[in-house]
């Protein structure tokens, strides 16, 4: 019966994951105002105060976001075409928020370190390449690779699926999660290869469900054990490291996203948004109707000339939070004010790109350009093999 109900999402469905994919964008905020805003103490501080503690139990609670938009992506592309017309698109938005808002930072002096040369117009350039924002690039990579993912997926049995999982599990997470040392094939989550481990696991969700998430309790109660654990061991290795002076490379190990306990609570968060069911109304059709603007949001406020500096905005004018309460208030309202501006920016962004399309769609040049990129399109095969 779930894996029923998680195959056949339907239309009353569907403004449940677009809601999680705001939710999800949402925290992706969270993470940057506490992490690049001064809101997370150094773990090796003598004391922490109550602030401290704050800041990293939101940020254990916060952390499933970037796992949880690409268990969406695999959940979704599993079973999609694979489109180059949907890469070059995507392309052509990084393209508008890393050459735009890069020459208007640069106008008015917002520079990274280095200056404006040719390491920073090959960053503005070719963001995918030069690992602009990270997630771009391991997300760009992860898909050119989904045709084959996806094929994989759907020639294997659920047995011998559920064993390439465990065994990726492993070896990515695993490992990583029990060994007490930074390991030198480890990129914490902030890669291509972790996010196709997460594709495979978002594609065998989609075609078999998991069985233990099958009510909203048990989601809730896992993703709150889990991210309680998440800042309950990192608490237990600063007191070790402030007994022992040891253990300082790993204080943060739980707080990867290919941490075992992180890909446990991002599981759990897909499901619970599984679970919640929005019925046609005027809020579904609102979360429908913003949700396509999401991605604009990480791309204005990550770009590489002010991703440092809109906190520094953001506090000259509300000021520096003091205390837990303060610190609380002010980071969910930065991060709504960023959210909100992303939106903004994304649908004037539509609208640009709407106009170019219109205007150039009497083109023979351009609708050849369409016509050919409509064609290199990779469609789901049948299954190979029964369950």
């Amino acid at each position: 019966m779930e894996t029923e109900q998680l195959q056949s999402l339907g239309h009353k469905r569907m403004a449940n994951l677009e809601l999680l994919r705001l939710t999800a964008m949402f925290l992706v905020v969270i993470l940057h105002v506490l992490g690049k805003g001064g809101g997370l103490v150094a773990l090796t501080n003598e004391r922490l105060y109550g602030a401290g503690y704050l800041a990293w139990g939101m940020e254990a609670l916060a952390i499933v976001a970037v796992n949880v938009y690409m268990l969406m992506s695999g959940y979704f592309l599993a079973e999609s075409s694979f489109k180059v017309k949907r890469l070059f698109q995507l392309f052509m938005q990084v393209w508008f928020y890393s050459i735009g808002i890069g020459l208007i930072a640069a106008a008015f002096g917002y520079l990274p370190e280095g200056g404006f040369g040719i390491h920073y117009l090959l960053m503005l350039f070719f963001p995918v390449s030069m690992n602009h924002y990270w997630f771009m690039t391991a997300y760009v990579f992860m898909y050119v690779f989904t045709p084959l993912l996806s094929a994989g997926v759907r020639r294997l049995d659920k047995k011998h699926l559920q064993m390439v999982i465990v065994l990726l599990v492993l070896l990515f997470s695993v490992v990583k999660s029990v060994v007490p040392s930074r390991l030198d094939t480890d990129m914490q989550g902030y890669d291509c290869i972790w996010y196709m481990c997460v594709f495979v696991i978002a594609a065998y969700i989609r075609r078999y469900g998991i069985p233990f998430f099958k009510n909203m309790v048990r989601s809730i109660v896992v993703y709150l054990l889990a991210t309680g654990c998440i800042f309950g061991i990192t608490m237990i290795l600063r007191l070790m490291y402030l007994q022992t002076g040891r253990l300082d490379t790993i204080l943060t190990v739980c707080y990867n996203y290919n941490h075992l306990l992180v890909l446990a609570a991002s599981i759990a968060f897909f499901y619970i948004f599984i679970h919640i069911r929005i019925y046609d109304g005027v809020f579904g059709r609102f979360v429908c109707r913003i949700a396509p603007y999401t991605l604009g949001v990480y791309l204005w406020h990550e770009h590489i000339a002010i991703r440092y500096e809109w906190q520094q905005w953001f506090y000259d004018w509300v000021g520096v939070p003091e205390g837990a309460v303060q610190l609380l208030l002010k980071t969910i309202l930065a991060a709504i004010a960023v959210f909100v501006i992303g939106i903004l920016l994304d649908m004037m962004r539509a609208l640009c790109f709407g106009f170019v399309n219109r205007l150039f769609s009497h083109a023979g040049f351009y609708r050849s350009l369409q016509q050919w990129l409509e064609r290199l399109t990779i469609q789901p095969q049948k299954d190979s093999v029964n369950e």
